[in-house]
């Protein structure tokens, strides 16, 4: 059996947990072989925790390393495009934390180099390859909800001390950060692009958003109403009503279960672990890197799961929800 052999890009806390969900699956399918990060330091304790081989103090180091097969980029939002193109342009696999990029003009750019290189890309949307949203996708499919109407999600915390949601120069705000998880749970129901989207926003002295109010409408008829808040908690669920019934997801970004129609609640186990993870139920990190293995063993650029139109729309309802509430970065 052919292993996966993985690099690692920046030794932060959404790593960390990658690296956990990829020791909860096979062994001789998944292997890192190297952490990177601008810190020796950093890398060096990162891989004696993980068990890996290489520890390097630059990003150049790791996509100079010829034995690594793909690479997972953890770092902050406006290092996504600098270092995905150089591990692309040294012939690495890249898979790459939400956002994909700062904007479309960015994403799309990323994409093109991609898919000129031959290699493949995805926007590690890990909330899609839980087993609850496979399921949430046959209930659409076979009309158990009936004609869908509408979509009500919310995602919020405090998360007031966080750096990275509040600073303009890391790429900050709930849209990117956050938003992204709401966005993509409407369009994995709605399966089509918004026909128009309304959003009100609060903007911190920094100019990014700090909580977002929108509404997305399709025009296949569904509303979809989203909320994201780095100021307080919100529901964190996702209601899908339709003409026959109604679905609810907890946690909706990483659910390990699923209310469905007749009231009753379908539940599925997460992978086990002893190891320390910093966000809840992030051992499923590991469930997208499956198909990052199918795909790029059967040579496939991307994965239909997270398609690259996909990720281009949802940077464009992004950049749409950011311009009507009057979030500018410098690289738009």
């Amino acid at each position: 059996m052919t292993t996966l052999r993985w690099g690692i890009a920046s030794a932060g806390k959404i790593s960390n947990d990658f690296a956990v969900g990829l020791s909860c699956l096979p062994k001789q399918e998944h292997t890192i072989l190297a952490i990177a990060a601008r810190d020796l330091k950093r890398s060096e304790v990162f891989a004696k925790l993980h068990g890996i081989p290489k520890a390097y103090a630059s990003y150049a180091e790791l996509a100079r390393n010829p034995d690594i097969d793909v690479v997972y980029i953890g770092s902050v939002n406006t290092e996504h495009l600098d270092i995905s193109k150089l591990m692309l342009e040294n012939g690495k696999h890249v898979l790459c934390e939400k956002p994909l990029c700062l904007n479309r003009k960015q994403s799309s750019e990323l994409v093109e180099l991609a898919r000129s290189k031959k290699l493949f890309l995805m926007e590690a949307i890990w909330s899609r390859f839980f087993p609850a949203y496979t399921y949430l996708r046959q209930l659409l499919a076979n009309g158990a909800l009936g004609r869908i109407q509408s979509i009500d999600v919310g995602f919020g915390f405090d998360l007031k001390s966080v750096d990275r949601l509040q600073k303009k120069e890391l790429g900050g705000g709930t849209v990117l950060d956050l938003g992204v998880y709401t966005i993509q749970l409407c369009q994995w129901v709605a399966q089509e692009a918004p026909s128009s989207i309304e959003s009100t926003g609060e903007l911190n002295e920094e100019g990014v958003d700090v909580a977002v109010s929108a509404t997305l409408k399709y025009p296949s008829g569904i509303v979809a109403n989203m909320s994201t808040s780095a100021k307080e908690m919100l529901s964190n669920t996702a209601v899908i009503k339709g003409t026959k019934g109604e679905t609810t997801l907890n946690m909706f970004w990483c659910p390990t279960s699923l209310i469905g129609v007749d009231g009753g609640t379908k539940s599925w186990d997460l992978p086990k672990t002893d190891k320390f993870l910093n966000f809840p139920n992030s051992q499923g990190l590991g469930y997208q890197a499956v198909t990052v293995r199918d795909c790029i063993f059967n040579k496939k650029l991307e994965s239909n799961i997270v398609s690259h139109n996909e990720s281009i729309l949802i940077a464009s309802i992004q950049d749409t929800i950011r311009k009507q509430i009057g979030v500018r970065f410098p690289q738009d």
